[in-house]
């Protein structure tokens, strides 16, 4: 076995962060509580384990001097699962993480997040903006997240088992089943509750002012929306991440070198 497998790997046990609704929400805490801290957000079906640390992110972020704040988001890892859709709008999902950091006395942090997690933090760094330094934000998406996945089908199967047809709905099906103690009906009220309310769509009338680098894989059919917030960013970059798509972007090495590099620029 690969010596460098273990600290690859590793996770401390999750210290828990109770919302003010009464949800737990797991993070986890790597390296010097005196160096700058990277707050790491997974994206829809994944968690803190299997975006940031089997990845190497947590490895490489460590390396360069960070410390690292992982979170599992609600609905997903050792976070509670709800299964109602109003447990998940934007504004509570953003909240979530504004209690994080104020549970770990964090006044300003820079911001790694994925899919879900990146439009968590697009919103993040628009809301309260005094908690975001700097983001780095990799595929994220453009237009209403989940949108087109069928939440009938996709109840249907949690509950029964049924086929589903919808194609979009059966890779998403298959993505939350591939991450061990996945509940699929949380993860379809989070889909469901992304759905409402008027700040579920980045606004680009009202973008991040915060140096922030939009990353996206070049087989990922959201690449050119990407580039199109990026575009709309006063402050944004774009990267493009070769040969990847939505689903295996987080393992890129260009993505965890432009973010390092990125989260070490200085004006």
């Amino acid at each position: 076995m690969d010596a460098s497998l273990p600290q690859l790997t590793a996770m401390p046990d999750p210290q828990f962060v109770m919302t003010a609704e009464g949800r737990r929400i797991a993070t986890y805490s790597w390296g010097d509580e005196s160096s700058p801290t990277v707050l790491a957000v997974h994206g829809f079906a994944s968690s803190c384990r299997d975006n940031w640390v089997n990845t190497g992110w947590v490895r490489d972020l460590l390396n360069a001097g960070y410390r690292v704040l992982g979170v599992d988001q609600l609905g997903h890892g050792a976070s509670d699962k709800p299964r109602e859709a109003a447990e998940y709008a934007m504004s509570a999902l953003v909240q979530d993480l504004v209690t994080v950091l104020d549970t770990y006395l964090l006044d300003t942090v820079r911001y790694a997040g994925y899919s879900l997690g990146a439009r968590v933090g697009w919103q993040l760094a628009v809301q309260a903006p005094e908690h975001v330094e700097c983001a780095v934000l990799g595929g994220i998406p453009d237009g209403r997240p989940l949108a087109r996945l069928d939440i009938g089908q996709a109840r249907e199967y949690a509950l029964h088992g049924t086929p589903v047809d919808d194609p979009v709905t059966r890779n998403y099906a298959t993505l939350a089943e591939r991450v061990e103690g996945n509940d699929l009906l949380a993860l379809i009220a989070l889909a469901e509750g992304m759905r409402h309310g008027g700040d579920a769509d980045p606004d680009v009338s009202r973008p991040p002012r915060q140096r922030i680098l939009f990353a996206t894989g070049t087989k990922d059919a959201i690449i050119e929306e990407s580039r199109l917030l990026a575009a709309a960013t006063p402050n944004g970059e774009f990267v493009e991440l070769p040969g990847r798509h939505h689903f295996n972007a987080p393992g890129s090495r260009v993505f965890r070198e432009a973010a390092i590099g990125f989260f070490g620029a200085r004006d």
